[in-house]
């Protein structure tokens, strides 16, 4: 049936202010209940978040999963390996299987969607906050002290220790993760440290010139004394990014790190990110970061 464009609304059934019901209540406001959002199907999620590769010869398994929020690319691999995904109920140990729109892809047996939206967050880390999206033990994690929590599936990029403190990056962006934690980009990063004694000038030159460990050479762009006269702090700048690098540099010489701070990553600093706070990156400082891995 054809309505006009003249037609008339149809009259309200309640006017827009009181009184109707019970008389209103200057002194006490009451807020209506949130209704509950329904879950989003798959069609109603692949809809909102399209994706040209997916529509075309398709999307690479892992560069799927660091597209749905969970990790970056190189870890989406391994968990694949690992047996933790599944294509069309089917599980896969292949991280370069292609994946179509239509195919349904879960890990760890729930279903999981391309985000279009990217977020990234800084955060100052605490000590004593585990560096991954979930523990095992039940420790506390980053994500545990992250303000949003639940808003967006992110992950942390790269690993900072328990006891260290300082920047850590999380994000959903597995492309721009797999190049911030990449060798050949370089990204550069800054640390304080704090020695149990003082360093010696033997030992400043021997890191200079590159310190071997079990894992091969440690290069290090820049070392110097933090304050005049101390030699138990300083500030040690580094781009490779293995585990526990820091401590293990210094630990080879025969010294035990004290304390550890990231003070820089990739252009980023601490300036008014007090410890154990986030804050959201601004348009900026994300086209720094891109400029730098070349994204």
């Amino acid at each position: 049936m054809a309505y006009s464009d003249d037609r008339k609304s149809r009259p309200k059934l309640r006017p827009n202010k009181p009184p109707y019901g019970r008389p209103a209540n200057p002194k006490k406001q009451f807020d209506a209940a949130p209704r509950r959002k329904a879950e989003p199907d798959k069609e109603e999620l692949m809809n909102n978040n399209r994706n040209t590769e997916l529509e075309g010869d398709g999307m690479r398994l892992n560069k799927f999963i660091a597209h749905c929020g969970i990790c970056s690319r190189r870890q989406a691999a391994d968990y694949v390996k690992e047996g933790f995904v599944t294509v069309n109920d089917q599980k896969v140990i292949e991280p370069f299987l292609l994946i179509k729109a239509k195919d349904k892809v879960c890990f760890k047996g729930k279903s999981v969607f391309p985000q279009e939206e990217r977020v990234y967050y800084l955060m100052n880390k605490p000590k004593g906050v585990i560096t991954t999206a979930q523990d095992e033990k039940g420790r506390k994690t980053v994500l545990d002290i992250l303000p949003d929590k639940g808003k967006t599936r992110v992950f942390p990029v790269g690993r900072l220790d328990r006891e260290t403190t300082g920047l850590l990056l999380l994000t959903n962006d597995g492309d721009l993760a797999l190049k911030m934690t990449h060798p050949g980009y370089k990204m550069k990063k800054v640390y304080q440290v704090t020695l149990d004694k003082s360093l010696s000038g033997s030992d400043v030159e021997k890191i200079q010139k590159g310190v071997v460990l079990e894992d091969g050479p440690v290069p290090v762009d820049a070392l110097h004394f933090i304050t005049e006269g101390s030699f138990k702090e300083v500030s040690i700048a580094i781009h490779v990014g293995r585990n526990r690098i820091i401590r293990r540099l210094f630990e080879h010489l025969g010294y035990e790190v004290v304390k550890l701070d990231r003070t820089y990553l990739g252009g980023l600093t601490k300036k008014d990110l007090p410890r154990g706070f986030t804050r959201k990156l601004i348009a900026q400082e994300i086209i720094m970061l891109k400029h730098f891995t070349g994204k």
